[in-house]
Protein backbone atom coordinates (compact mmCIF):
# COMPACT_ATOMS: atom_id res chain seq x y z
CA UNK A 1 0.00 0.00 0.00
CA UNK A 2 1.32 3.39 -1.08
CA UNK A 3 1.80 5.62 2.62
CA UNK A 4 0.91 8.94 3.46
CA UNK A 5 4.27 11.03 1.53
CA UNK A 6 5.41 12.14 5.12
CA UNK A 7 9.32 10.08 5.85
CA UNK A 8 12.79 11.66 6.72
CA UNK A 9 15.30 10.19 4.83
CA UNK A 10 18.31 8.37 6.99
CA UNK A 11 21.92 8.44 5.11
CA UNK A 12 23.57 5.68 6.83
CA UNK A 13 26.80 6.28 5.14
CA UNK A 14 26.96 9.75 6.09
CA UNK A 15 26.42 8.35 9.76
CA UNK A 16 29.16 5.68 9.16
CA UNK A 17 31.62 8.40 8.14
CA UNK A 18 30.58 10.98 10.68
CA UNK A 19 31.87 8.18 13.35
CA UNK A 20 34.57 7.31 11.78
CA UNK A 21 35.73 10.84 11.84
CA UNK A 22 34.86 11.28 15.46
CA UNK A 23 36.37 8.07 16.19
CA UNK A 24 39.92 9.84 14.24
CA UNK A 25 39.62 12.97 16.35
CA UNK A 26 39.94 11.01 19.84
CA UNK A 27 42.37 8.76 18.31
CA UNK A 28 44.33 7.18 21.04
CA UNK A 29 43.01 10.02 23.43
CA UNK A 30 39.51 8.19 24.24
CA UNK A 31 37.12 5.23 23.49
CA UNK A 32 33.63 6.88 21.75
CA UNK A 33 30.36 5.49 22.92
CA UNK A 34 27.46 6.25 19.78
CA UNK A 35 24.75 8.02 21.95
CA UNK A 36 21.64 6.47 20.09
CA UNK A 37 18.80 7.05 22.83
CA UNK A 38 15.95 8.59 21.97
CA UNK A 39 15.40 6.30 18.92
CA UNK A 40 18.40 7.64 17.99
CA UNK A 41 17.83 11.24 18.61
CA UNK A 42 14.47 10.65 16.17
CA UNK A 43 16.51 9.45 12.99
CA UNK A 44 15.94 5.54 13.88
CA UNK A 45 17.54 3.75 16.27
CA UNK A 46 17.03 0.28 14.10
CA UNK A 47 18.97 2.14 11.40
CA UNK A 48 21.80 3.93 13.13
CA UNK A 49 22.56 1.45 15.66
CA UNK A 50 23.84 -1.26 13.16
CA UNK A 51 25.28 1.58 11.11
CA UNK A 52 27.52 3.03 13.91
CA UNK A 53 28.12 -0.57 15.06
CA UNK A 54 29.65 -1.51 11.25
CA UNK A 55 31.27 1.85 11.41
CA UNK A 56 33.65 0.62 13.94
CA UNK A 57 31.63 1.74 17.71
CA UNK A 58 32.05 -1.10 20.37
CA UNK A 59 29.45 0.70 22.69
CA UNK A 60 26.18 2.37 22.55
CA UNK A 61 24.52 4.46 24.79
CA UNK A 62 20.71 4.57 25.17
CA UNK A 63 18.54 6.16 28.22
CA UNK A 64 16.55 3.25 29.41
CA UNK A 65 16.43 -0.61 29.73
CA UNK A 66 13.42 -0.70 26.88
CA UNK A 67 16.05 1.20 24.51
CA UNK A 68 18.86 -0.98 25.70
CA UNK A 69 17.20 -4.23 25.11
CA UNK A 70 15.71 -2.88 21.46
CA UNK A 71 19.76 -2.48 21.13
CA UNK A 72 20.82 -5.27 21.73
CA UNK A 73 18.07 -7.22 19.67
CA UNK A 74 19.77 -5.22 16.61
CA UNK A 75 23.44 -5.33 17.62
CA UNK A 76 24.10 -8.12 19.65
CA UNK A 77 27.94 -8.31 20.50
CA UNK A 78 27.29 -4.16 21.20
CA UNK A 79 28.05 -3.03 24.68
CA UNK A 80 24.89 -1.21 25.78
CA UNK A 81 25.36 1.86 28.48
CA UNK A 82 21.76 2.48 29.64
CA UNK A 83 22.97 5.91 30.71
CA UNK A 84 19.64 7.30 32.67
CA UNK A 85 20.00 3.73 35.08
CA UNK A 86 17.53 1.52 35.95
CA UNK A 87 13.77 1.87 37.47
CA UNK A 88 12.41 -0.27 39.82
CA UNK A 89 11.98 -3.89 38.81
CA UNK A 90 14.40 -3.85 35.71
CA UNK A 91 17.14 -5.24 36.99
CA UNK A 92 16.68 -9.17 36.55
CA UNK A 93 15.85 -7.73 32.96
CA UNK A 94 19.42 -5.27 32.36
CA UNK A 95 21.31 -8.63 33.50
CA UNK A 96 19.55 -10.84 31.20
CA UNK A 97 19.56 -8.70 28.16
CA UNK A 98 23.51 -8.13 29.17
CA UNK A 99 23.29 -4.10 29.91
CA UNK A 100 25.62 -2.15 31.28
CA UNK A 101 23.74 0.38 33.83
CA UNK A 102 24.52 3.91 35.00
CA UNK A 103 24.08 3.52 38.68
CA UNK A 104 24.08 6.92 41.37
CA UNK A 105 21.44 5.46 44.00
CA UNK A 106 21.96 2.80 47.17
CA UNK A 107 18.21 1.30 46.06
CA UNK A 108 19.23 0.84 42.50
CA UNK A 109 22.65 -1.09 43.55
CA UNK A 110 20.50 -2.97 45.98
CA UNK A 111 18.40 -4.20 43.21
CA UNK A 112 20.96 -5.05 40.87
CA UNK A 113 23.01 -7.16 43.68
CA UNK A 114 19.55 -9.04 44.71
CA UNK A 115 18.88 -9.62 40.71
CA UNK A 116 22.53 -11.17 39.94
CA UNK A 117 22.56 -13.48 43.21
CA UNK A 118 19.13 -14.51 41.98
CA UNK A 119 20.54 -14.71 38.52
CA UNK A 120 23.68 -16.74 39.87
CA UNK A 121 25.89 -14.15 39.02
CA UNK A 122 29.66 -14.28 39.83
CA UNK A 123 31.50 -12.32 41.77
CA UNK A 124 32.39 -8.86 40.27
CA UNK A 125 30.88 -10.04 36.91
CA UNK A 126 28.34 -7.19 36.45
CA UNK A 127 29.95 -4.28 35.12
CA UNK A 128 27.75 -0.85 36.16
CA UNK A 129 28.78 2.78 35.64
CA UNK A 130 28.81 5.18 38.86
CA UNK A 131 27.58 8.32 38.10
CA UNK A 132 28.95 11.57 39.68
CA UNK A 133 27.16 15.02 40.30
CA UNK A 134 29.80 17.12 39.59
CA UNK A 135 27.46 20.00 39.63
CA UNK A 136 24.85 19.87 37.28
CA UNK A 137 22.78 18.06 40.43
CA UNK A 138 20.71 16.18 38.53
CA UNK A 139 21.58 12.63 38.64
CA UNK A 140 24.81 10.92 40.31
CA UNK A 141 25.81 10.35 43.64
CA UNK A 142 27.38 13.72 45.44
CA UNK A 143 31.25 13.57 46.40
CA UNK A 144 30.33 13.65 49.80
CA UNK A 145 27.88 10.09 49.81
CA UNK A 146 30.11 8.32 47.87
CA UNK A 147 30.92 6.32 51.24
CA UNK A 148 27.16 4.88 50.87
CA UNK A 149 28.13 3.79 47.18
CA UNK A 150 31.86 1.67 48.43
CA UNK A 151 30.65 -1.41 50.46
CA UNK A 152 28.05 -2.45 47.20
CA UNK A 153 31.50 -3.53 45.65
CA UNK A 154 33.19 -5.57 48.18
CA UNK A 155 35.21 -9.13 46.84
CA UNK A 156 31.77 -11.29 47.50
CA UNK A 157 29.80 -8.85 45.46
CA UNK A 158 28.54 -9.21 42.00
CA UNK A 159 29.25 -6.30 41.21
CA UNK A 160 32.00 -4.38 39.20
CA UNK A 161 32.53 -0.72 39.27
CA UNK A 162 33.48 -0.74 35.53
CA UNK A 163 32.90 2.92 34.55
CA UNK A 164 32.95 6.73 36.44
CA UNK A 165 31.34 9.50 34.30
CA UNK A 166 29.12 12.30 34.99
CA UNK A 167 27.71 14.47 32.38
CA UNK A 168 29.76 18.12 31.47
CA UNK A 169 26.63 20.11 31.55
CA UNK A 170 28.48 23.62 29.84
CA UNK A 171 31.13 22.63 27.26
CA UNK A 172 29.34 24.41 24.98
CA UNK A 173 30.81 27.37 26.79
CA UNK A 174 33.59 29.30 24.96
CA UNK A 175 35.12 30.35 27.87
CA UNK A 176 35.27 26.13 29.24
CA UNK A 177 35.42 27.77 32.78
CA UNK A 178 32.50 25.67 34.15
CA UNK A 179 34.09 22.69 32.58
CA UNK A 180 37.57 23.46 34.19
CA UNK A 181 35.52 23.30 37.72
CA UNK A 182 33.97 20.08 36.63
CA UNK A 183 37.07 18.15 36.10
CA UNK A 184 38.61 19.20 38.89
CA UNK A 185 35.95 17.36 40.66
CA UNK A 186 36.31 14.46 38.78
CA UNK A 187 39.87 13.99 39.69
CA UNK A 188 38.93 15.01 43.13
CA UNK A 189 36.23 11.79 42.88
CA UNK A 190 38.63 9.38 41.73
CA UNK A 191 41.28 10.00 43.75
CA UNK A 192 38.50 9.34 46.78
CA UNK A 193 37.41 6.23 44.70
CA UNK A 194 41.28 5.02 45.00
CA UNK A 195 41.96 5.84 48.30
CA UNK A 196 38.67 2.99 48.69
CA UNK A 197 40.85 0.42 47.78
CA UNK A 198 38.32 0.63 44.08
CA UNK A 199 39.53 0.57 40.84
CA UNK A 200 37.58 1.34 37.46
CA UNK A 201 38.53 1.04 34.37
CA UNK A 202 36.99 3.72 32.51
CA UNK A 203 36.09 7.52 32.93
CA UNK A 204 33.33 8.08 30.86
CA UNK A 205 33.30 11.94 30.46
CA UNK A 206 31.80 14.25 27.65
CA UNK A 207 29.39 14.88 24.78
CA UNK A 208 30.00 15.84 21.44
CA UNK A 209 30.82 19.72 22.24
CA UNK A 210 33.76 18.69 24.59
CA UNK A 211 35.17 16.44 22.25
CA UNK A 212 34.62 18.73 19.20
CA UNK A 213 36.42 21.43 21.65
CA UNK A 214 39.73 19.61 21.99
CA UNK A 215 38.72 18.11 25.40
CA UNK A 216 39.81 14.27 24.58
CA UNK A 217 43.35 15.06 25.76
CA UNK A 218 42.12 16.42 29.19
CA UNK A 219 40.30 13.76 29.53
CA UNK A 220 43.03 11.24 28.69
CA UNK A 221 45.02 13.37 30.92
CA UNK A 222 42.55 12.68 33.99
CA UNK A 223 42.03 9.24 33.37
CA UNK A 224 45.62 8.76 32.62
CA UNK A 225 46.31 10.07 36.35
CA UNK A 226 44.28 7.38 37.89
CA UNK A 227 45.09 4.68 35.35
CA UNK A 228 42.18 4.76 33.44
CA UNK A 229 40.96 4.91 29.92
CA UNK A 230 38.79 7.94 28.90
CA UNK A 231 35.68 7.39 26.64
CA UNK A 232 33.67 9.98 25.38
CA UNK A 233 29.64 9.74 24.56
CA UNK A 234 29.45 12.06 21.07
CA UNK A 235 25.54 12.46 19.90
CA UNK A 236 24.44 15.62 18.12
CA UNK A 237 27.93 15.38 16.08
CA UNK A 238 27.29 12.11 15.18
CA UNK A 239 24.54 12.77 13.29
CA UNK A 240 26.04 15.45 11.48
CA UNK A 241 24.99 18.43 13.51
CA UNK A 242 27.92 20.79 15.06
CA UNK A 243 26.62 22.22 18.38
CA UNK A 244 27.22 26.26 18.89
CA UNK A 245 29.07 27.67 21.62
CA UNK A 246 28.10 30.24 23.58
CA UNK A 247 29.16 33.08 23.77
CA UNK A 248 30.41 32.16 20.00
CA UNK A 249 34.16 32.53 19.76
CA UNK A 250 35.95 35.15 18.43
CA UNK A 251 37.72 35.50 15.06
CA UNK A 252 40.91 32.77 15.37
CA UNK A 253 39.81 31.97 18.69
CA UNK A 254 37.80 28.78 17.57
CA UNK A 255 39.65 25.67 18.41
CA UNK A 256 41.33 24.19 15.19
CA UNK A 257 39.12 20.84 15.60
CA UNK A 258 35.93 22.96 16.22
CA UNK A 259 36.77 24.78 12.83
CA UNK A 260 37.50 20.89 11.00
CA UNK A 261 34.10 19.62 12.14
CA UNK A 262 32.01 22.26 10.80
CA UNK A 263 33.64 21.36 7.07
CA UNK A 264 33.43 17.50 7.62
CA UNK A 265 30.62 16.30 9.33
CA UNK A 266 27.66 15.53 7.17
CA UNK A 267 23.92 15.94 7.93
CA UNK A 268 22.19 12.26 8.36
CA UNK A 269 18.66 13.06 8.41
CA UNK A 270 16.19 15.21 5.49
CA UNK A 271 12.57 15.39 6.21
CA UNK A 272 10.74 15.32 3.44
CA UNK A 273 6.73 15.53 2.18
CA UNK A 274 5.42 15.89 -0.73
CA UNK A 275 2.23 19.04 -2.53
CA UNK A 276 -1.02 16.69 -2.22
CA UNK A 277 -3.31 19.71 -3.84
CA UNK A 278 -3.22 22.68 -5.37
CA UNK A 279 -6.04 25.36 -5.55
CA UNK A 280 -6.32 29.46 -6.86
CA UNK A 281 -7.74 31.73 -4.02
CA UNK A 282 -8.77 35.68 -4.38
CA UNK A 283 -7.74 38.48 -2.58
CA UNK A 284 -9.33 38.51 0.94
CA UNK A 285 -9.39 35.05 0.86
CA UNK A 286 -8.15 33.25 4.57
CA UNK A 287 -6.04 30.26 4.93
CA UNK A 288 -5.92 28.02 7.51
CA UNK A 289 -7.78 27.93 11.20
CA UNK A 290 -8.90 31.47 12.67
CA UNK A 291 -7.46 32.82 9.65
CA UNK A 292 -4.41 33.92 10.60
CA UNK A 293 -3.42 34.73 7.25
CA UNK A 294 -5.44 36.48 4.43
CA UNK A 295 -4.75 37.01 0.59
CA UNK A 296 -3.66 40.32 -0.20
CA UNK A 297 -4.10 39.55 -3.84
CA UNK A 298 -4.94 36.67 -6.04
CA UNK A 299 -2.39 33.37 -4.82
CA UNK A 300 -1.79 29.99 -5.94
CA UNK A 301 -1.44 27.67 -2.61
CA UNK A 302 -0.42 24.31 -2.61
CA UNK A 303 -1.58 21.37 0.42
CA UNK A 304 1.46 19.84 2.44
CA UNK A 305 0.88 16.49 4.39
CA UNK A 306 3.11 17.26 7.12
CA UNK A 307 1.90 18.91 10.84
CA UNK A 308 2.69 19.43 13.89
CA UNK A 309 1.50 15.49 14.87
CA UNK A 310 4.35 14.75 12.76
CA UNK A 311 6.59 17.57 14.50
CA UNK A 312 6.38 20.22 12.73
CA UNK A 313 6.32 22.73 15.46
CA UNK A 314 2.96 25.25 15.48
CA UNK A 315 4.97 28.21 15.76
CA UNK A 316 6.43 28.30 12.38
CA UNK A 317 3.23 29.09 10.82
CA UNK A 318 3.52 32.37 8.68
CA UNK A 319 7.25 32.53 10.21
CA UNK A 320 8.68 29.72 7.93
CA UNK A 321 9.10 28.63 4.31
CA UNK A 322 9.80 24.87 2.65
CA UNK A 323 11.48 24.30 -0.05
CA UNK A 324 9.60 23.44 -3.69
CA UNK A 325 11.63 23.10 -6.62
CA UNK A 326 14.37 24.45 -5.18
CA UNK A 327 13.00 27.62 -4.50
CA UNK A 328 11.76 28.53 -0.98
CA UNK A 329 7.20 28.41 -0.60
CA UNK A 330 6.61 30.76 2.53
CA UNK A 331 4.13 28.20 5.21
CA UNK A 332 0.91 30.37 5.61
CA UNK A 333 -1.74 29.99 7.93
CA UNK A 334 -1.40 28.01 11.14
CA UNK A 335 0.64 24.96 11.11
CA UNK A 336 -2.83 21.93 11.10
CA UNK A 337 -2.40 18.60 13.44
CA UNK A 338 -1.65 17.12 9.48
CA UNK A 339 -1.49 19.60 7.03
CA UNK A 340 0.06 22.88 6.10
CA UNK A 341 -0.24 25.27 3.23
CA UNK A 342 2.22 27.07 1.26
CA UNK A 343 2.33 29.90 -1.20
CA UNK A 344 3.42 28.61 -4.35
CA UNK A 345 2.24 32.04 -6.88
CA UNK A 346 5.91 32.52 -7.67
CA UNK A 347 6.35 28.67 -8.44
CA UNK A 348 4.64 28.44 -11.03
CA UNK A 349 5.68 24.75 -12.53
CA UNK A 350 4.69 23.37 -8.84
CA UNK A 351 2.41 20.59 -9.23
CA UNK A 352 1.12 17.55 -7.41
CA UNK A 353 3.36 14.73 -6.49
CA UNK A 354 6.37 17.78 -5.69
CA UNK A 355 8.74 17.00 -2.98
CA UNK A 356 8.56 18.62 -0.30
CA UNK A 357 11.74 19.61 1.81
CA UNK A 358 11.32 20.51 5.60
CA UNK A 359 15.27 19.52 6.24
CA UNK A 360 18.11 19.26 4.27
CA UNK A 361 18.94 20.35 0.35
CA UNK A 362 17.10 20.64 -2.38
CA UNK A 363 19.10 22.45 -5.19
CA UNK A 364 21.20 25.15 -3.92
CA UNK A 365 18.85 25.59 -0.67
CA UNK A 366 19.33 24.06 2.77
CA UNK A 367 17.09 24.37 5.57
CA UNK A 368 18.71 22.91 9.17
CA UNK A 369 17.35 21.93 11.96
CA UNK A 370 18.87 25.09 13.66
CA UNK A 371 16.68 26.90 11.29
CA UNK A 372 13.27 24.98 12.97
CA UNK A 373 15.10 25.77 16.44
CA UNK A 374 16.07 29.43 15.83
CA UNK A 375 12.37 30.40 14.74
CA UNK A 376 10.93 28.44 17.78
CA UNK A 377 12.98 29.32 20.55
CA UNK A 378 14.33 25.31 20.91
CA UNK A 379 17.87 23.74 19.86
CA UNK A 380 18.20 20.91 17.23
CA UNK A 381 17.88 17.59 19.45
CA UNK A 382 14.35 18.79 20.50
CA UNK A 383 13.85 19.57 15.94
CA UNK A 384 14.90 15.76 16.04
CA UNK A 385 13.58 13.83 18.46
CA UNK A 386 9.67 15.36 18.40
CA UNK A 387 9.31 13.48 15.17
CA UNK A 388 6.39 11.72 15.29
CA UNK A 389 5.93 8.29 14.29
CA UNK A 390 4.20 8.16 12.00
CA UNK A 391 7.33 9.84 9.73
CA UNK A 392 8.71 6.58 8.19
CA UNK A 393 12.53 6.80 8.15
CA UNK A 394 13.65 4.97 4.98
CA UNK A 395 17.63 4.42 4.78
CA UNK A 396 18.85 5.95 1.63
Amino acid sequence: MQMRPCWAEIDTQALKENYRYLAAMAAHEAELLAVVKANAYGHSLALCAPAVEQAGARWLGVTTVEEGIAARALCPKARVLVISGIFPGQAAAAIQFQLTPSIWESWQLEELEAAAREAKTPAGSLPVHLEIDTGMSRQGVGLDDLGRVFPHFGPDSPLRLEGVMTHLFAADEADGRVTEEQMKRVDETLGKISAAGLFAEWLNVGASAALLAGQAKVLAETAARHGMKAMMRPGLALYGIVPRFDPAYGAGQEPATLTAARAALKPVLAWKSAIVGLRSIPAGASVGYNGTFVASEPMRVALVAVGYADGLDRKLGNHFGLLVRGRRAPLIGRVSMDQVVIDITEIAEAAVGDEVVLIGSQGAETITAFDHADLTGTIPWEVFTRLGGRVARRAV
